[in-house]
């Protein structure tokens, strides 16, 4: 006789109770979920997007082949994520990441959830369903490149926000493992530690008790996990080095302030378009706030906003650290722009249907842009990484002088060394094409003399391939890599600014 699986199911499901079948959650997940994957359906239509996604995954192969974190294989960000990737390949090869766009989507949608339940609790059901639908839209509404790629600040983001969910809940312990997970996805993340505080504080200050057992727990938590980290899973004087100390000139103002500003000014107007829905109520609240007129209130005000603010605040000192204004950085302001506007619509006049409708249409443009955003630079990194693979065997080492380090990922080629980008050679960052602060002098403490024993040691890459382009850092103004070329390479491909070399016979 078959098994009555249906009928079996069916009387499983009735026999939920009723807020399982028929609650608050188990009808906005789906929701979330399906508008989660439907924003991020152009993130999979691309085999990779960004830099950083090139830099991951190479490391990730490194890591796999023996190397070590903050010795062999080494980066200025936290680990969480090189493992992440590292795990990711392990389970379904290194070939395609689309298993982390995949989680990704995830990492999304569980923001959304932690923000939803943030927002519910403050202003009620409506809102907390609003809050996960505004960050998932809007978590698309800067450059693709930004928003698309399983990059550092997008798995940050849950941790984040849950951090700030526990310290509301006075969940101290737990707040500050969030708070310190967070910062071992990207350092950044641990500003939202300021509004965890500031909960801490003003939360002792109305009940009338002591703040130090509380903010014992908050310091345990935060420095358990990163100790953990540090001393066991990690070298601790590579570890200190690559995520804390070793980062001054990086992060330094340098020469190209005219250059940051126009990126900061422009980043900050897109992310602003794309929010405009649910902005506008936050700037016209301030405004009657100013000028000390009445609000139109739909009902009373849960609490004070006055801890999104300072998450707000924290967010912002964290995106201007270093002076870079990358789009991806501008993901960190959204949890707390989108909670501001929530509260704002929730507790005005305001109706939900214009404000979501206009956001819709914003993240579909940005979704549609997305599938049409232009090729050509990938088009030419994979013709490059074709021409490598060609020139070379498996056993063969390359060089990329560059910031694309994804040529190593697309090649599926080795590294020569260590230093995946110019930039630890140079000084040079993305973007920072007018600092003066760029060249051999400038590099990461003893990285030359790191760099040549590594050739000495491996021998001469098979391959370099000058992606320098127009950069200060090209070889012209490099002796040491003009040196090496001009000895033991001859040129054997040219793509466009991009010049392929291989080791003399």
């Amino acid at each position: 006789m078959p098994t009555p699986t249906r009928p079996r199911l069916a009387g499983l499901a009735e026999r939920l109770p009723d807020r399982v079948r028929q609650g608050y959650w188990t009808r906005l997940v789906p929701v979330l979920a399906l508008v989660a994957l439907v924003t991020h359906i152009p993130s999979f239509v691309r085999p990779v997007w960004s830099p950083d996604e090139g830099f991951l995954a190479t490391q990730a192969r490194m890591l796999a082949d023996g190397g070590v974190l903050y010795d062999t294989v080494v980066d200025r960000k936290p680990p969480l994520l090189p493992w992440l990737y590292q795990a990711c390949f392990a389970v379904f090869g290194s070939a395609s990441l689309w298993p982390l766009r995949t989680l990704a989507v995830a990492a999304h949608l569980v923001t959304a959830i932690l923000l939803a339940s943030i927002a519910r609790g403050r202003w009620g059901n409506r809102a907390g369903a609003g809050a996960g639908l505004l960050y998932l839209l809007v978590s698309i509404g800067l450059s693709p490149e930004d928003t698309q790629a399983a990059t550092f600040e997008v798995f940050m983001l849950p941790a984040m926000v849950a951090a700030f969910r526990y310290a509301e809940r006075r969940r101290w312990l737990a707040a500050g493992i969030a708070v310190a997970l967070c910062s071992l996805t990207k350092q950044t993340g641990g500003a939202v530690l300021l509004p965890v505080l500031w909960m801490l504080f003003q939360d002792a200050r109305r009940r009338g008790v002591r703040w130090p057992p509380a903010l014992f727990k908050i310091g345990f938590g935060f420095t358990l996990p990163i100790a953990l980290v540090a001393v066991i899973l990690t070298k601790p004087k590579g570890f200190l080095f690559w995520v804390v100390t070793g980062s001054g000139d990086y992060a330094s103002f340098g020469g190209a302030w005219l250059q940051m500003i126009g990126r900061a000014l422009g980043n900050s107007a897109i992310l602003a378009a794309a929010g405009l829905g649910f902005l506008l109520p936050v700037g016209r609240r301030l405004w009657l706030k100013h000028r000390h007129r009445p609000l139109p209130v739909a009902g009373e005000e849960h609490g004070s906003s006055t801890d999104l603010w300072v998450w707000l605040l924290s967010s912002a000192v964290a995106v201007s650290v270093g002076f870079h204004f990358f789009g991806h950085y501008y993901l960190q302001l959204m949890p707390p722009l989108v909670l501001l506007g929530t509260g704002a619509v929730a507790t005005s006049a305001i109706r939900w249907k214009p404000v979501l409708v206009y956001t819709t249409v914003a993240a579909t443009a940005f979704w549609t842009l997305a599938l049409a955003w232009p090729g050509e630079r990938l088009d030419r990194t994979t013709e490059v990484a074709t021409a490598v693979a060609a020139q070379t065997t498996p056993k063969d080492t390359v060089l990329v002088w560059g910031m694309h380090p994804e040529l190593y990922w697309l090649a599926d080629r080795k590294p020569a060394t260590r230093y995946l980008t110019a930039g630890f050679l140079t000084n040079y960052s993305g973007g920072k094409d007018g600092s003066l602060n760029v060249g051999e002098q400038f590099s990461v403490s003893n990285a030359w003399q790191t760099f040549d024993k590594e050739l000495v040691d491996n021998g001469l890459p098979e391959v370099v391939v000058d992606d320098s382009g127009l950069a200060p850092y090209q070889p012209t103004q490099i002796p040491k890599i003009e040196n090496l070329l001009d000895t033991h390479y001859e040129m054997v491909g040219v793509f466009a600014d991009t010049v392929v070399y291989r080791l003399k016979r």
